[in-house]
Protein backbone atom coordinates (compact mmCIF):
# COMPACT_ATOMS: atom_id res chain seq x y z
CA UNK A 1 0.00 0.00 0.00
CA UNK A 2 1.43 3.53 -0.84
CA UNK A 3 1.89 6.68 1.29
CA UNK A 4 -0.60 8.73 1.14
CA UNK A 5 1.13 12.60 -0.05
CA UNK A 6 0.61 15.09 2.40
CA UNK A 7 -0.82 18.08 0.78
CA UNK A 8 -2.46 19.84 3.21
CA UNK A 9 -1.28 23.84 3.34
CA UNK A 10 -0.37 25.24 6.96
CA UNK A 11 -2.20 28.46 7.42
CA UNK A 12 -0.43 30.16 10.55
CA UNK A 13 0.03 33.88 10.83
CA UNK A 14 2.88 33.94 8.80
CA UNK A 15 2.10 31.96 5.64
CA UNK A 16 -1.18 34.18 5.58
CA UNK A 17 0.40 37.57 5.93
CA UNK A 18 2.90 36.86 3.17
CA UNK A 19 0.18 36.37 0.63
CA UNK A 20 -0.44 40.04 0.99
CA UNK A 21 2.91 41.30 -1.03
CA UNK A 22 4.06 41.11 -4.31
CA UNK A 23 6.89 42.23 -6.40
CA UNK A 24 6.64 45.18 -8.25
CA UNK A 25 8.76 46.06 -11.39
CA UNK A 26 8.10 49.63 -12.53
CA UNK A 27 10.34 50.61 -15.94
CA UNK A 28 11.85 54.64 -15.36
CA UNK A 29 13.60 56.39 -18.58
CA UNK A 30 16.24 57.92 -17.98
CA UNK A 31 16.25 61.64 -18.98
CA UNK A 32 20.06 62.17 -19.81
CA UNK A 33 20.47 58.75 -22.26
CA UNK A 34 16.66 57.83 -22.81
CA UNK A 35 17.31 54.22 -21.61
CA UNK A 36 15.23 52.37 -19.55
CA UNK A 37 16.04 50.94 -16.15
CA UNK A 38 13.90 48.79 -13.89
CA UNK A 39 12.75 49.60 -10.29
CA UNK A 40 11.75 46.47 -8.38
CA UNK A 41 10.32 46.30 -4.79
CA UNK A 42 8.82 44.24 -2.63
CA UNK A 43 5.45 45.69 -0.92
CA UNK A 44 2.26 45.76 0.62
CA UNK A 45 -0.68 44.85 -2.02
CA UNK A 46 -2.64 47.96 -0.60
CA UNK A 47 0.73 50.66 -1.85
CA UNK A 48 1.28 49.18 -5.23
CA UNK A 49 -0.90 52.10 -7.26
CA UNK A 50 1.25 54.93 -4.84
CA UNK A 51 4.38 52.89 -6.10
CA UNK A 52 3.27 52.94 -9.69
CA UNK A 53 2.36 56.54 -9.39
CA UNK A 54 5.51 58.12 -8.65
Amino acid sequence: MAKAAKTAIKTDAKNADAKNYTKVIKTVRSPKTGAYTFKEAIMHKDKVKDFLAK
